[in-house]
């Protein structure tokens, strides 16, 4: 993996030749990783993995023509031919009146922001070995788990550079660390699986192997015995672990592509209320060690926090440059792309606003409804927002959880359930799209 002064020089010159060559404009991504894990089971040593990769990607325009090429070749004679290859596909592609980089005039400049995502200490394999042994010793030894399905650790690197003929040029690096374990607790058919997994820009940041261990055997010792519910409409409250999910068929459906496709269930809401009031969904792309932090967008631009929702009404669609073009407005900074391909949009760290309420307060707001712990499959139609999916979780009963449950389907629309999602007050960043416990007052329940 290129250091990321080399790699951010590399793609500058990489353009400058493509500009050479003839192209009338060009970008150039590279994408470089390492990684290293270890997997143990039963206190034995599983497996040992190390991969390293890295990846140079050229986006070139004849007028309004384009292609993208990418290689892992780095030799001057490998970037000769991707530059060839690139211009000759792009003169033989069709013409698309939305292509091209993003305004220069709205590109970032001046010094990028410091989003701390890069740990300077690392890992060796006995530490990770010792770190997986760890949480698997303390699911194993809560009472009632009776197998392992293993535990892991992992550390890894990456780096990302881009350059643009219109004049950005970037890099940056972020570090990972992450431990997991998965156990079985029960006996034959009874048995019941569940895991934890906890990730982290920083180690320092990382939880204890041991809180690790004990919160997947907890979790698998909770789903013993479980039941059906009776079918019936219920209220529903979505785990922060499945709660992120719903955000996920929020932000697919005000991306760019979506809606200049018309395929979105949002089409038309642009500006309108969407959620209850007071409700804020924002996305955070320069929160200090967030997973998904990015200090530019993958076309250059400038990122900054911004409301998606804001008291419950919808207040832009995402898009990269070519979506902007097709929708007349101008891209948000939300571009996303690997090195073989043009950029689509995403979110960076996505979150739902803490509400007012407690998890326990939601959970009795209720004589009875369902705690959902677990989705299962697809079932998400975004042309419409039908939703319809297996799930798993527990009944609650005047505020207090009861029998597991499992093998059951939650439906309604996901337009409906917008509309009266209630969030608690429980909202820890601890992925890249974070949510709290999130109740639905109404949906309908059945056996799967």
């Amino acid at each position: 993996m290129l250091p990321v002064e080399k790699a951010r020089e590399s793609v500058e010159a990489l353009v400058e030749q493509a500009r050479s060559a003839g192209a009338d404009a060009a970008d150039a991504l590279y994408v470089g990783s390492e990684s290293q894990s270890v997997q143990v089971r039963l206190g034995e040593l599983e497996h040992v993995d190390r991969s390293e990769g890295e990846e140079m990607g050229l986006r070139v325009f004849v007028g309004q023509r384009s292609a993208s090429v990418a290689s892992s070749d780095f030799s001057r004679e490998a970037m000769q031919e991707l530059v060839a290859r690139a211009i000759a596909m792009a003169r033989e592609a069709p013409e698309d009146p939305y292509a091209g980089l993003a305004p220069a005039e709205l590109l970032a400049s001046g010094p990028i922001p410091d989003i701390e995502s890069e740990d300077r200490s690392s890992d060796d394999p006995q530490t990770l070995r010792n770190r997986a042994l760890t949480a698997e010793k303390a699911a194993l030894a809560v009472p009632v788990v009776t197998n392992s399905s293993g535990g892991s650790a992992g550390s890894s690197a990456s780096a990302v550079a881009l350059a643009t003929s219109t004049g950005f040029s970037g890099a940056y690096r972020s570090t990972g660390h992450s431990a997991s374990v998965s156990v079985i607790a029960g006996e034959g058919a009874t048995m019941q699986r569940d895991s934890a997994w906890h990730g982290v820009r920083h180690l320092t940041d990382l939880d204890a192997p041991e809180d690790i261990g004990r919160l997947a055997g907890e979790r698998a010792v909770a789903r013993l015995n479980p039941a059906k519910p009776n079918p019936g409409r219920y209220p529903v409250l979505f785990d922060p672990r499945v709660a992120g999910s719903l955000l996920g068929h929020f932000v697919g459906a005000i991306t760019g592509s979506s809606v200049a496709r018309k395929s979105s269930f949002l089409q038309e809401k642009l500006g309108q209320q969407i959620f209850r009031p007071g409700l804020r969904i924002i996305d955070d792309p320069l929160r200090p060690r967030g997973l998904r932090s990015r200090p530019f967008d993958s076309e250059g631009l400038p990122v900054s926090l911004s409301d998606l929702i804001e008291d419950g009404i919808l207040k832009t669609w995402i898009a990269e440059s070519a979506s902007a073009r097709q929708l007349g407005i101008q891209p948000t900074g939300h571009a996303v792309r690997g090195a073989g391909g043009p950029p689509g949009a995403g979110p960076s760290n996505l979150y739902i606003e803490a509400g007012q309420r407690s998890r326990d307060e939601l959970l009795a707001a209720f004589p009875e409804a369902v705690l959902v712990t677990e989705l299962i499959g697809q079932g998400v139609n975004g042309v419409t927002g039908d939703y319809s999916r297996g799930a798993a979780g527990f009944m609650v009963r005047d505020g207090a959880i009861a029998e597991p449950i499992a093998e059951i389907t939650i439906a309604s629309n996901l337009l409906d359930m917008f509309a009266t999602i209630e969030p608690g007050n429980d909202l820890e960043f601890r992925r890249g799209v974070d949510a709290p416990t999130l109740l639905i007052p109404e949906m309908t329940v059945a056996a799967a």
